[in-house]
């Protein structure tokens, strides 16, 4: 069976993030996206855990659903064209703040668990160490290689995978407070890591310019903070509906069942770029060189981006690549693309009705963007979303790269396309 997964998400209770991220509007989104497997995101908080244990029941081996009478109100929610099955992986974010080898460390990591009881034993132990209360996504002072520890002594199906891996503040490999290499971060654990997050400013390409990630399955998810953000990144598999099948696919790196990735342009991302966001700075790592790493307005070191630090690290050449890799698809969201069409925000009234429309009338979002066919996509009825797709799927578009914590600006049409169509 092929489907879409988003194995990276968050709750309510987690901080900066909107007040309707709850079990019934993800389910709704997931619809809406082309989205079959859904993280619960943040299981370790004791009231989102309660939540989920209310309102999920038992699916598929090791996956979760929505009880039926909830699912049913939702359901009314979903346009006829978009509705299919979504299930439930339990999983959270950890974040540890912690010292090792005279340096402060900061890195996400997600965790990944069979079934409720397994969760809560984890949560349990958790609470000894920390505060897993006040926020969604736990800040523990445990290093990482202990955590995966902790996690694998609670049970041998759980998993852990390194977020958004080159994030500047807060990852495994991170320019601010990451390691260099994954034995660095995870010592004799290192063999238990299997797959790792790429995150929205990083593609497949640049991943691969690191030869010790070649054995890893490199994955990608929204990370999402509100429902809508869900599968602006997503991961494709092939195989049967269950816990342990999504695992062994992402330990075995089959090409038979994981498909490959659906992925940001990396560039407009958070962290692409060097830069000082409050000085309006933003560098590439040539221009870095030049200044010493500094800022020239507040002389400051700059945040170093995602594109500098794969530099810094990587052994091999621009356009060279590894054997065995998944395939990706750079896609652009599609509230983005009408908004940039209709010139108002994607959040307005207009572009909501549009997208409603395109859904109603084509299908899921994933499916518009990758599947559905240019001709059908014209028949949608919305002038020039048929070139906007197409030159999405060729990667013809034009973007000013995201910095220091700044999302990119994408644009898809010149002036004088625009004029054109």
């Amino acid at each position: 069976m092929k489907f879409i997964a988003d194995l990276h998400v968050h709750s309510r209770f987690s901080r900066a993030t909107s007040k309707n991220l709850d079990l019934e509007h993800l389910y709704v989104s997931a619809q809406l996206k082309g989205i079959t497997v859904v993280a619960t995101g943040d299981i370790t908080h004791p009231e989102w855990f309660k939540e989920v244990s209310e309102k999920l029941e038992p699916a598929e081996p090791g996956l979760y659903r929505l009880k039926k009478n909830i699912e049913k109100n939702c359901d009314e929610q979903v346009p006829l064209s978009c509705r299919s099955k979504v299930r439930f992986v339990l999983n959270s974010e950890i974040s540890s703040i912690y010292k090792k080898t005279g340096k402060t460390r900061k890195n996400h990591n997600l965790v990944f668990l069979p079934n409720l009881t397994v969760a809560a034993s984890f949560n349990r132990k958790l609470a000894k160490i920390g505060n897993i209360v006040s926020d969604g996504r736990p800040i523990l002072g445990l290093d990482a290689r202990n955590l995966l520890e902790i996690l694998l002594e609670t049970s041998d199906q759980a998993f852990l995978v390194p977020a958004h891996i080159w994030t500047p503040w807060f990852s495994l490999l991170g320019s601010k407070s990451g390691f260099d290499s994954l034995e660095d971060c995870f010592d004799d654990l290192s063999n238990q890591i299997f797959a790792v997050e790429t995150g929205l400013s990083s593609n497949p390409v640049m991943n691969w310019r690191v030869s010790f990630l070649d054995g890893l399955t490199l994955i990608s998810n929204s990370d999402a903070h509100s429902p809508d953000k869900l599968g602006r990144e997503a991961n494709i598999f092939n195989t049967n509906l269950s816990y342990s099948a999504i695992k062994k696919a992402l330990q075995y790196r089959d090409a038979r069942t994981f498909l490959g990735t659906y992925e940001f342009y990396p560039e407009e991302g958070k962290y692409y770029l060097d830069g000082h966001r409050n000085c309006s700075v933003r560098f590439s790592p040539e221009m870095t060189l030049i200044f010493g790493g500094n800022c020239p307005v507040c002389k400051k070191p700059l945040t170093i981006g995602v594109l500098n630090r794969i530099e810094e690290i990587c052994d091999r050449k621009e356009g060279e690549k590894p054997q065995n890799t998944s395939p990706f698809y750079s896609i652009i969201p599609l509230k983005e693309i009408i908004s940039e069409i209709l010139k108002v925000g994607s959040n307005s009234k207009k572009v909501l009705q549009h997208y409603q429309h395109c859904l109603h009338v084509l299908g899921s979002e994933l499916a518009i963007l990758d599947l559905i066919t240019l001709s059908d996509i014209e028949s949608a009825g919305i002038p020039m979303l048929k070139e906007a797709v197409k030159k999405m799927r060729e990667g013809n578009i034009h973007i000013v790269p995201g910095y220091d914590g700044e999302f990119g600006k994408i644009k898809i049409f010149t002036e004088n396309e625009k004029k054109q169509f």
